[in-house]
């Protein structure tokens, strides 16, 4: 196994986040890992920010990232990690589970991605018939139970498709969210657990769901931060406390994952603030439509005034 050596001075992480939040600011850090020709990015979370146009006037300069106001304590891979993690208030429209293409058939041996799963987390020898249906037992880590038949289990996405969309994804181009939702990289990504528990968690984030087996919370709290920190996405302020009160006793030997490649989508929303309840202003219908907005009907929805009616039948970006 590979180890990553981090750069990130770190302190008493909940009362740094609540200083710093408290204080009007975000904050990012960043964690050294070797070079990797499979690992690139377009962009940062810096330069896109400094694309988007902005009304008020630039704000004093304050400490930006927790090595400015913080002594180190020791190592922990996971304090690091959400060190690491820009906070950023999350993207609230558009979302929609198709702009996310998953279960795919990767390497066309027959086996999608949900079934990929199943055979890497069997706890026995695993057996597969014709059109790849795959017998074996499996723990499901979230409530901890034993699961001998595949049909009571979901393939879960460890930061939910909408809660990356939320963070960062809505940016991303087509095959970008595609490569997230079947993400095989990292084994942290995907996860087989109980239908039950699955629907349980939903699409929230720690501020708001945990999962019952308290034994699996640390591995549980890693996973989030590394697939957060593999994607270069964002948390939010109650997220970051909530995670906060659960890494500092998460010791143990957790690798830094390798960066997955993201690429931004050439058309990108505008996410300054508009009327609440109203979607992003888009320049034309074509780009709307691309990041998952619309239709809007006259006289009922105000976008439909941003954009231009060429059929006159009431409706645009349908």
């Amino acid at each position: 196994m590979t180890w990553y050596v981090l750069d990130v001075s770190w302190g008493r992480i909940g009362l740094v986040i609540a200083a710093l939040l408290l204080s009007g600011c975000s904050y990012s850090e960043s964690i050294t890992t070797p070079s990797s020709p499979e690992v690139t990015q377009t962009q940062t979370p810096t330069e896109l920010a400094s694309e988007t146009p902005s009304s008020s006037s630039a704000p004093t300069p304050l400490p930006t990232t927790l090595s400015q106001v913080t002594e180190p304590t020791g190592e922990n891979v996971l304090e690091e990690l959400l060190a690491a993690l820009k906070i950023d208030q999350e993207f609230q429209s558009g979302y929609d589970r198709d702009l996310f293409q998953h279960w795919i058939d990767a390497d066309s041996d027959g086996c999608n991605t949900r079934r990929e799963v199943l055979i890497i987390e069997s706890v026995v020898d695993v057996q597969i018939s014709d059109r790849c249906s795959v017998y074996g037992n499996w723990i499901s880590r979230y409530d901890n139970l034993r699961i001998s038949d595949a049909s009571e289990l979901d393939i879960d996405h460890m930061v939910p498709l909408a809660e990356a969309w939320r963070s960062g994804a809505y940016r991303w181009s087509a095959e970008t969210r595609k490569r997230f939702a079947n993400d095989l990289g990292f084994s942290g990504s995907l996860i087989a657990v109980t239908a039950s528990s699955n629907r349980s968690k939903s699409d929230r984030d720690p501020a708001s769901w945990l999962p019952s087996n308290a034994s699996y919370l640390c591995q549980y709290s890693y996973d989030w931060l590394a697939v957060k920190y593999r994607w270069s996405l964002s948390i939010d302020s109650d997220e970051a406390l909530a995670l906060a009160e659960i890494v500092p006793s998460c010791d143990g030997d957790y690798p830094v994952p390798n960066k997955a490649e993201v690429v931004i989508s050439s058309t990108q929303p505008n996410t300054q603030p508009t009327k609440a309840g109203q979607d992003p202003r888009f320049g034309t219908c074509r780009e709307a439509i691309a990041s998952g907005f619309g239709p809007y009907v006259r006289g009922v929805d105000a976008e439909y005034d941003w954009y231009r009616d060429g059929d006159k039948d009431g409706t645009v970006c349908e």
